[in-house]
């Protein structure tokens, strides 16, 4: 295991409106919203209406003796206007397109309805004459034809026996929900309509759903997610960026020895909700943490596919996942390449809290990055490169987010730390060593200081490259960025720091690759970008001077 650890350690009517109200006083109060509110149909009241309705207007619904209907959802708008939605049945089998919404105006008189579909219903029999398990033999079938390739483990298939409205003239039907695991463990499920005459497939469509749901972080707002629909519940699992997900650790660790060889893993139980608005901004409620590092996977995942074209962190589509409330009182936050996957602590409360701020999980994610790329050995100066990597992209990810909760800059996880830890940040870019260990230059011992403080030659020369030397405030905070040989140092801009960066980790990088390394690398990147004697050429090379590495 590569453990990356960030620093430290129905009912009655309403009477009909229009009730006279004998002085200008009593009006005036019966206008108010509160008195509005107090007046409002409530869903009981609806539900009642819509009810009689139904009995009013069976015929134009197409309701016959043989039918039935159940309640689905039912919404009062703020005038009092309802509108309640129901689903059908034909001889107690469910018909699909048999769904319709009756509205009713405030005083709940009924004003219409929408249909699904207004063919009427009438079959000679409710008998199929395909068997259930052949059905589920089709339907099953048809889950293995869209996934060609894909060995599918623990595919089942439940038919149900229906009348389909929805294709031309009602018919009887197999509804049949085939579901599986596909190479990687994550689920693959089809809906497949069958004639249950003659055993031809009406349709069939995919039955795991992305739906666009918002949650309340603890560092960054309420932030947008795509999330996975599996039936009735919502799961944090995000079917656009390769089925990343986050779970829950339940507050347990794993159980690993010589770094890589594990007996037990913390369980990730991936995170549900029933209504797609997921935590409360607060740590009493656990949804809240796995929030931030959900939406710090996404927008990951969506830094370096937009601005460099990678897809995913391994560049394969393939999502890694999140584990938040690991451990207890845990002051760390790591990526793993034995899981693939980032590992938050909830910190201790005084020194951290929950490390899963976006710098953090741009950070975290980067490591992986890193490991399908130069792989560069966690020790010495190549390890202070591997930090510096992430350090310096996971910022970048920070920025380009634009999210005004936690705006862009050059610290490091200033979102997580507490009173306790005694700075306002865990690392400073524009002068490493206000922290008390990093290092702003480079010398020969460099590469024996922690891999988390010789790091800060790099940051210092990327910050160095992408703002320029000497003291500026950008978003509101200050910074003075000293050189090593006095020099002034113009920067270029973050957006060609990031492409010259990532193409260095890319392209020319490898696991051994040093300071004197880097340099070349990014030199020979920077050439690449913008020609040799280019002005961002010229900048790299007075950026490493600026930092001691010649």
């Amino acid at each position: 295991m590569s453990r990356i650890r960030i620093d430290v350690r129905g009912s009655r009517r309403l009477a009909a409106a229009g009730v006279a109200a004998t002085t200008a006083t009593l009006l005036a109060t019966a206008l108010t919203p509160a008195a509005q509110a107090a007046d409002r149909p409530t869903r009981s009241n609806a539900v009642a209406n819509a009810a009689e309705a139904l009995l009013s207007h069976a015929a134009s619904l197409g309701l016959t003796s043989a039918e039935g209907t159940s309640v689905r959802d039912v919404i009062v708008d703020q005038d009092g206007t309802q509108h309640v939605r129901y689903d059908r049945t034909y001889r107690q089998l469910p018909v699909l397109g048999g769904d319709f919404v009756v509205h009713l105006a405030p005083n709940g008189t009924y004003r219409g309805a929408n249909r699904a579909t207004r063919g009427e219903i009438s079959l000679a029999s409710v008998t199929p004459s395909v068997s259930a398990p052949k059905a589920a033999d089709l339907a099953a079938n048809a889950l293995r034809a869209v996934n060609l390739g894909e060995t599918l483990k623990k595919l089942t298939a439940k038919p149900q026996l229906v009348v389909d409205a929805l294709h031309g003239a009602p018919k009887l039907a197999w509804k049949t929900q085939a579901a599986a695991q596909d190479s990687l463990g994550n689920p693959v499920a089809r809906t497949v309509i069958t004639d249950a005459r003659t055993g031809a497939q009406i349709d069939a469509w995919d039955d795991i759903e992305t739906a666009s749901g918002d949650g309340k972080s603890l560092y960054s707002g309420t932030v947008p997610l795509e999330t996975t629909l599996s039936g009735s519940t919502y799961q944090l699992k995000d079917p656009t960026r390769g089925n990343t997900y986050t779970g829950d650790a339940a507050n347990k660790t794993d159980l690993c020895f010589l770094t890589s060889i594990c007996i037990s893993r913390a369980p990730s139980t991936v995170f549900t909700d029933t209504d797609n608005h997921w935590g409360t901004g607060a740590t009493s409620d656990r949804a809240s943490a796995a929030v931030d590092a959900q939406y710090g996977t996404d927008v990951t995942w969506d830094f370096y596919k937009n601005t460099f074209g990678r897809n995913g962190i391994a560049g394969d589509g393939k999502g890694s996942y999140n584990r938040v409330h690991y451990g207890n009182a845990y002051n760390n936050a790591f990526w793993d390449d034995s899981c693939f996957c980032m590992t938050y602590g909830d910190g201790d409360g005084t020194t951290f809290g929950p490390l899963v701020s976006l710098d953090v999980a741009g950070h975290e994610m980067t490591h992986g990055v890193t490991s399908k790329t130069a792989a560069l050995t966690y020790s010495g100066e190549s390890g202070g490169l591997n930090e510096a990597t992430s350090d310096i992209l996971g910022t970048l990810v920070e920025w380009y987010a634009n999210n005004s909760s936690d705006p862009g800059d050059y610290l490091i996880g200033e979102k997580i730390v507490k009173s306790g830890f005694g700075r306002d940040a865990l690392r400073y870019m524009d002068k490493p060593s206000k922290d008390g260990n990093s290092a702003d230059y480079w010398s020969s011992s460099v590469g024996n200081l922690d891999v988390h403080y010789s790091s800060g030659v790099a940051n210092h020369f990327a910050y160095l490259l992408a703002e320029g030397s000497g003291a500026k405030t950008i978003n509101g905070v200050s910074y003075n960025s000293p050189t090593y040989n006095g020099s002034t140092v113009t920067g270029i801009g973050r957006a060609k720091l990031g492409a010259i960066w990532y193409r260095a980790l890319t392209v020319y990088m490898t696991s051994s690759t040093n300071y004197a390394g880097a340099r070349t690398a990014t030199l020979n990147a920077a050439k690449d970008l913008y020609g040799a004697g280019s002005t961002e050429y010229n900048a790299v090379a007075a950026a490493w001077s600026a930092v001691n590495v010649n």
